[in-house]
């Protein structure tokens, strides 16, 4: 198996020297491969978050280094890294330019890692891939292209900012609580077509869950960070028969803060 993106040892500090200071992420250390789906659990304030700003490079590591496919991009500024990777955040309004159409939205995705040219604006040729792409999605959005999308639901736009996301051909997927902000049917629909989408074998994706039962129900791996770092990562057997219980036994999870 391939290994795609390898974390060592990086540590992130935030308000050092002062009275605030937090130790974010301690000298974490994770190797992902090709294909993994891996979900990250942990209660508030365990590093989930700030894990995939340091990949992403919101954050800039202070000590430490990130490797994706063996180039070392730890510091490599985020919009260096975003050809290589996409995301998906918790509010459907960060991931799409709202006051242009679908089809402008998907424009600007698509040809993100590639060379125009001289080309106009949106082809037919665009139009009729961006139509058959959406289809995928099930949710009628391939009859909606010049629709605009603030007038998407909260499901249908976090769909279409996923499927921006993958339609870049990135090497690595994070989803920080992509689904957190969505009622229970829109986030079954979009948790469906996440899986459907990690399925790619040279795709790695991370998903950050406060829903246990849905870290266990999708992907092929497991983490739990708890106090910046990474207490447990689990896959295969031990991972089949891990239940939300145990883990709480376990970890000593909050319970008010995480969904069961």
């Amino acid at each position: 198996m391939k290994e795609l993106l390898e974390i060592k040892e990086i540590t992130k500090v935030f308000g050092e020297g002062t009275v605030n200071e937090k130790v974010a992420l301690n000298h974490v250390n994770l190797a992902l491969y090709a294909g993994d789906f891996v979900t990250v659990i942990g209660n508030n304030g365990a590093g989930k978050s700030t894990l995939l700003n340091c990949i992403a490079g919101v954050h800039t590591i202070d000590k430490g280094a990130i490797l994706l496919d063996g180039r070392d991009i730890s510091r490599l500024p985020e919009h260096k890294r975003a050809r290589w990777m996409g995301r998906v955040f918790q509010d459907p309004l960060k991931g799409t330019a709202f006051d242009m159409t679908i089809e402008e939205n998907l424009a600007i995705a698509y040809y993100k890692n590639k060379t125009r040219g001289l080309k106009p604006g949106i082809t037919a040729k665009d139009r009729e891939l961006f139509r058959e792409k959406l289809a995928m999605l099930d949710m009628g959005l391939e009859n909606k292209m010049t629709q605009k999308v603030k007038l998407l639901s909260g499901g249908q736009r976090q769909a279409l900012t996923l499927f921006m996301a993958a339609i870049t051909e990135p090497q690595i997927l994070l989803l920080d609580e992509h689904t957190a902000a969505l009622d229970p049917a829109a986030a079954s629909k979009v948790l469906a077509l996440t899986d459907r989408f990690a399925e790619n074998p040279e795709l790695c994706t991370l998903m950050i869950t406060h829903n246990m039962r849905d870290a266990l129900r999708h992907g092929n791996r497991t983490i739990l960070m708890k106090d910046g770092q990474i207490v447990m990562d689990i896959s295969g057997e031990e991972r089949s028969k891990m239940t939300v219980e145990k883990l709480i036994d376990t970890f000593s999870i909050d319970n008010d803060r995480m969904l069961l």
